[in-house]
């Protein structure tokens, strides 16, 4: 399944975010927007990093979370015996 499926998903309501993941997404956008870092951006691409590295956090918590929705989407599978 596509993230574009999962995004649609979750915008109407198929599918329930974590609390969590919401709050490491908004955590991302402040941080990312805010002149507050532990490095500083003055300093070329390794003041990029750290926003980076914040983003890549979110990427593999909403990758879970996809995780979660597909397996909740999948068409049942029946044993024979």
């Amino acid at each position: 399944m596509s993230w574009w499926s999962f995004v649609k998903a979750v915008v109407h309501g198929e599918h329930k975010l974590a609390p969590t993941s919401w709050i490491m997404g908004i955590v991302t956008v402040i941080y990312t927007v805010s002149p507050l870092d532990f490095i500083p951006d003055i300093f070329p691409i390794v003041g990029q990093l750290d926003d980076l590295g914040m983003w890549g956090v979110l990427l593999a918590i909403l990758a879970r979370e996809k995780g979660r929705w597909e397996v909740a989407n999948a068409p049942e599978t029946v044993h024979a015996e």
